[in-house]
C-alpha cells in the first residue's frame, strides 16, 4: 500500500498539469511545444531513473529506496510550489520524476518475489489499476484545483500522502537485497540515457520545424547511442539488464503491446483536455472531467481482469483488451466531426476498459516467459518502456499539435481540430499494431506449449 500509494501520487502528478497548459503558456511566457517539456521530461525522466533499477533493487533494501523516493518526491514538490519560472518548474518536475522512477518498479519488485504465483494476475491488475488510473485523473485533478485556486495547490495537497506514504513504508517494507556481484554500469546508462533523450527531443522539435533536418540528426545520434548502449551492456564488465530475455520472440511482441498500450493510454489523456478546451470550448474542469468515468470504470475492472488470468490464463483477458481499446480508438477517428464532450467521455469509457483489461496481464505474462532470476529484468524494462511510451507520446502528439496551430490556416479551433484529427489516426494506427502483436503472441505461446506438451 506504501509504494502504491507512492506510485499513485507519482502518475497522478504526470498529467496533473495537462490542463493547465494554455494557462501555464501565458504566465511564463512559453510556448505550447515548449511548456509540454514539464510532462515529457517528466516522463523521460522517470524512464531515465527506472534503468537503474534493475541494479538498485538487488544492491539496496527497498526501504531505503522508497525513502529517497519520497525526500526526492518532498523536495521537487516544494520547488514546484515556489517556482517564480517555467525553469525552477521543469527542475522541480524532474526531481519529483526521480520518485516515481523508483516507486513503480519497486512496487512490481515486490509483487514479482512476494506474492505466490496463482495471485500474480490479481496483484498485478491492482498495481495496474494504480498504474493506468492515476494518469487519466491526472487532468481531472489538475482541472478542479485550476480552475477553483492556484495550479500551485496541485502540488501543495499531495505532499500529505506522500507523508502518509513514507510512514508506512518505513514500518512495513523488510523484504533483503539479493546483491550484485559486479559495479554498476555508468556507460551503459549514460549512452541509454543519451538514446532516450535524443528520440523524444528529436520529436518535440516537430512542433516548431515541423520534419527537418534537425530531427534527422537527433533520430541519428539516438541510433549511434542506443548501439553504443547494446555492446557496452553486453561486452562490459557489468550489465544494466540482461538482454538475453529477447532471444524470446513472445517477450519482444509482448514489449512491443506494453509500449503502444500506454504510448496510446498517456497520449490520449493529453490529447483529449487539449482538443476539450481548443475545439469544443470546454473549461479546464470539463476538459478534466471527461477522462475521469472511464478511469473509474478502467480502474475498477483492472484487478477482475487480473483474476480472470489467474483462471483462464491471460490470454483471453489481453486479447479482449486490445480489441475494446482498438473500438475506443477507431471512434474517435469516425465520429471526430460530431464530437461533443458526452462523446468523448464515452469513447474514452471504451478505451480505458479495453486498455485495462490489456495493460496489467501483458506484464504479468512476460513475467512468465523468463526464468526467475530475470524477474527484476523484465520489471525494470517493461517500467522503462511503459514511462518512456508516455514521454514519447506526449511530446509527440503535442508536437503535431502544435504544428497545425502554428502553421495551419483558419482559426485556432479550425488549425487545433486539424492536428487532433491527426493525433486520433496515429493513436487508431498503434491500436491496430496492437491487436495484431496480442493474436500473433498468443499463437506463439499456444504452440510453444503443445511442443513442450508433447
Amino acid at each position: 500500500m506504501s509504494l502504491a500509494l507512492l506510485t499513485f501520487i507519482g502518475i497522478l502528478n504526470e498529467t496533473s498539469m495537462n490542463v493547465t497548459y494554455p494557462g501555464l503558456s501565458r504566465e511564463l511566457g512559453v510556448s505550447l511545444d515548449t511548456i509540454q517539456w514539464i510532462t515529457t521530461g517528466y516522463l523521460l525522466m522517470v524512464t531515465i531513473t527506472m534503468g537503474t533499477t534493475a541494479y538498485l533493487l538487488r544492491q539496496f533494501a527497498a526501504r531505503r529506496l522508497q525513502l529517497t523516493a519520497v525526500l526526492a518526491f518532498i523536495i521537487g514538490d516544494l520547488m514546484c510550489a515556489l517556482t517564480p519560472n517555467f525553469s525552477l518548474l521543469l527542475l522541480g518536475r524532474l526531481i519529483q520524476a526521480v520518485a516515481t522512477g523508483l516507486s513503480t518498479p519497486i512496487l512490481f519488485h515486490l509483487i514479482f518475489t512476494e506474492i505466490p504465483r496463482e495471485r500474480l494476475g490479481a496483484m498485478t491488475g491492482f498495481a495496474g489499476m494504480v498504474i493506468s488510473f492515476a494518469p487519466a485523473l491526472g487532468p481531472t485533478y489538475g482541472g478542479w484545483i485550476s480552475a477553483i485556486t492556484s495550479w500551485r495547490m496541485i502540488f501543495w495537497l499531495l505532499l500529505p500522502f506522500v507523508l502518509i506514504s513514507l510512514v508506512l513504508g518505513q514500518l512495513y517494507i523488510r523484504n533483503e537485497p539479493l546483491g550484485n556481484d559486479k559495479r554498476f554500469s555508468y556507460g551503459s546508462l549514460t549512452s541509454l540515457a543519451v538514446a532516450l533523450f535524443a528520440v523524444v527531443y528529436g520529436c518535440a522539435t516537430i512542433g516548431r520545424q515541423g520534419i527537418s533536418w534537425r530531427l534527422l540528426i537527433w533520430l541519428l545520434v539516438a541510433v549511434v547511442a542506443f548501439t553504443a548502449f547494446v555492446y557496452i551492456n553486453n561486452h562490459g564488465e557489468s550489465q544494466l539488464f540482461d538482454l538475453r530475455i529477447f532471444k524470446n520472440k513472445s517477450l519482444r511482441l509482448s514489449t512491443l503491446t506494453y509500449f503502444n498500450l500506454q504510448f496510446i493510454n498517456i497520449g490520449i489523456s493529453l490529447v483529449i483536455p487539449l482538443y476539450a478546451q481548443y475545439v469544443l470550448h470546454a473549461s479546464s474542469t470539463v476538459a478534466g472531467l471527461v477522462l475521469l468515468p472511464g478511469s473509474v470504470f478502467g480502474a475498477c475492472l483492472a484487478p477482475f481482469a487480473g483474476r480472470l488470468a489467474d483462471g483462464q490464463g491471460f490470454a483471453k483477458p489481453v486479447t479482449f483488451g486490445g480489441s475494446l481499446l482498438l473500438i475506443g480508438a477507431l471512434c474517435f477517428v469516425v465520429f471526430q466531426p460530431r464530437l461533443t464532450p458526452l462523446l468523448v467521455m464515452t469513447f474514452f469509457i471504451i478505451l480505458r476498459i479495453g486498455f485495462n483489461f490489456a495493460f496489467g496481464n501483458t506484464i504479468s505474462n512476460a513475467s512468465v516467459l523468463v526464468a526467475a532470476r530475470n524477474s527484476a529484468d523484465v520489471n525494470s524494462i517493461f517500467n522503462m518502456v511503459q514511462q518512456f511510451a508516455g514521454s514519447l507520446g506526449t511530446g509527440f502528439l503535442a508536437a503535431v499539435l502544435a504544428v497545425f496551430q502554428n502553421n495551419g490556416q483558419g482559426t485556432l479551433m479550425d488549425r487545433t481540430y486539424n492536428g487532433g484529427r491527426v493525433d486520433y489516426l496515429i493513436l487508431a494506427v498503434l491500436a491496430i499494431v496492437v491487436v495484431l502483436a496480442i493474436v500473433v503472441n498468443y499463437h506463439w505461446q499456444k504452440q510453444d506449449q503443445s511442443r513442450g506438451q508433447h
